[in-house]
């Protein structure tokens, strides 16, 4: 997205330029040499992310409920060439992670533990993100019977909505919200929607790498944080015009 509006600015400077508005082809150039260097620098996109993830904590739950939902949203899978097989994307690896953590510690506890995996099959690859990530925990040893496969979802308001509709058929003392942090405010909202007050718990912080240098990674980065901020802006926009379904009222905290 940000390597698009960069683009945008150099073709609008360009045609300024062959129309001979100078000044403002130069100040378009000016503008998009600040915009690149602010991105590929680093300095924008981290203070984005940092706003995005301030307030949320990776450290495990003090108190568990006797009944309480673990809910690990997707963050994509991946066909791997040589083998074929489906496996867990990169970035979802530390989801997984979390979500086993907590189940461990929740079931020392002693407490009734479910562990809820969402997310579907957006690259059509024949095996649902909830069904790779469940594979995963099995095989570390969570309890088949603990286990919930919420495989329909193709977005994080799919995500909010399925996993309520479970919520309603099986009602929870206290329901955790498992991602990766720059998801975690956008999810909470989401799922606030349909009536789950979740706890969140980050999975990872991301960063961007300020430097001297612009780096390509920072240009992910700063796509990363314009796509959450679009989706928390979009849901307002849609609450505005009545286009999202009428929200709930909280049943779980």
């Amino acid at each position: 997205m940000s390597v698009l509006v960069l683009a945008l600015l150099i073709v609008l400077g360009l045609v300024l330029a062959v129309r001979k508005r100078r000044l403002s082809s130069a100040v378009v150039f000016v503008l998009g040499g600040i915009l690149f260097f602010a991105v590929g620098c680093g300095p924008l996109p981290d203070e984005l992310l940092k706003r995005l993830q301030a307030g949320f904590v990776a450290e495990p739950l003090q108190a568990w409920q006797p009944r309480t939902a673990i809910i690990v949203l997707g963050g994509g899978a991946q066909r791997v060439a040589d083998t074929g097989a489906v496996e867990i994307l990169l970035p979802a690896y530390s989801r997984v992670l979390k979500g086993l953590e907590l189940y461990l510690q929740c079931k020392h506890a002693g407490k009734a533990c479910v562990l809820i995996t969402s997310g579907g099959d957006p690259i059509e690859a024949g095996v649902s993100e909830a069904k790779v990530y469940g594979d995963a925990l099995l095989r570390a040893g969570v309890d088949p019977s603990d286990l919930v496969l919420e495989g329909r979802s193709l977005n994080t308001w799919q995500n909010a909505q399925y996993c309520a509709t479970w919520l309603d058929e099986h009602p929870q003392d206290q329901v955790v919200l498992v991602t990766s942090g720059f998801h975690l405010r956008r999810g909470l909202l989401y799922f606030a929607h349909f009536g789950i007050r979740a706890l969140p718990v980050r999975s990872d912080f991301l960063s961007a790498q300020v430097g001297p240098l612009p780096q390509a990674y920072n240009f992910l980065a700063m796509d990363l944080a314009l796509h959450e901020y679009a989706g928390l802006w979009r849901y307002r926009i849609y609450n505005m015009l009545g286009w999202n379904v009428t929200a709930k009222a909280p049943r779980a905290i």
